[in-house]
């Protein structure tokens, strides 16, 4: 089990919930990392058990980029016990945010292909990567993190963050394609793109309802409600997930999706990076094997 100790997100009694169910059943030991040279040791040391990622999406995120980096990714298990302030990608898996029922699936859940996002970096996205004023909420948000999530209030840094953020929200002229076809293009402002593995982001803000992590396929949400009165609506169906009903919004699927236009900045799995011109991402299907609750037995009485 990897645990993170920069990410402030492990609480001691917390864990040891889970820790007691994966022990009463399995020899486990714990590893706290805080960085990537201590990661990889650990990693190295892990030969081929069973990973189990304690903490959030940035958690997950620095486990699964490490095991791709050393090319230990292919047909690894990984289990993860949601440990994070959003844990958007556990609620995408179905993956319950008990950590002791968490616990549970990592014993005896099914180990299940998923997608992985790669940039022409070679860099992973895990769950959603976006674009322009979801963005600039998550810059904002984690500054104000830092502040109030030592008092444990971490979990409502991005709503204030995408409050701060639509006062003035940062519209960009970009060109968006998706395997090769142009959906949005130079002429378009746009308030936000979103590139999804996985449905939410920001703890429970679902940019792209449709993205399933196991479908080999990657949605893709471009808004360009940019007018005052166009965001406010768009802002008024987000809340309820229902914004790919809104006349300024194009949504598409694919495999390989393209952003290039005017200065932009990026937030993949809450990692801020930017000022950008031009990224690119493609979906690796089945990167890695998760640890997910069983499907319910098909036609199985009520």
């Amino acid at each position: 089990m990897i645990t993170n100790d920069a990410a402030g997100t492990s609480d001691e009694a917390t864990l040891d919930t889970a820790l007691g169910v994966l022990r009463s059943r399995a020899s486990v030991e714990v590893a706290a990392t805080s960085n990537p040279g201590e990661l990889d040791g650990v990693l190295h040391r892990a030969g081929t058990r069973r990973i189990v990622v304690a903490g959030g999406d940035g958690s997950m995120h620095a486990v699964i980029a490490a095991l791709h980096r050393r090319n230990e990714l292919t047909g690894r298990e990984i289990g993860l016990i949601p440990l994070g302030t959003g844990n958007d990608f556990a609620r995408s898996m179905g993956i319950p945010v008990d950590p002791a029922e968490a616990a549970v699936v990592v014993l005896d859940g099914t180990a299940t292909p998923t997608d992985l996002l790669i940039d022409e970096f070679g860099d992973v996205v895990v769950n959603n990567v976006h674009v322009g004023a979801s963005a600039q909420a998550g810059r904002l948000g984690a500054a104000v993190k830092s502040v109030i999530g030592k008092v444990g209030l971490g979990k409502v840094g991005y709503p204030i963050g995408a409050a701060l953020a639509s006062l003035r929200p940062h519209v960009v002229r970009l060109k968006v394609e998706v395997d090769g076809r142009v959906v949005n293009d130079l002429d378009q402002q746009v308030l936000m793109v979103a590139v999804g593995n996985g449905s939410d982001v920001g703890g429970g803000a679902t940019l792209n309802p449709g993205a399933e992590p196991t479908d080999g396929m990657v949605d893709v949400m471009v808004s360009r409600a940019v007018g005052r009165l166009s965001r406010l609506s768009f802002a008024a169906l987000l809340s309820r997930g229902q914004h790919a009903t809104h006349d300024d919004v194009v949504t598409a699927r694919g495999h390989t999706v393209s952003v290039a236009g005017e200065q932009f900045w990026a937030s993949a799995d809450g990692e801020i990076h930017g000022p950008e011109r031009r990224r690119t991402w493609r979906v690796e299907p089945g990167a890695y094997l998760l640890m997910v609750p069983p499907a319910e037995p098909q036609g199985a009485p009520a």
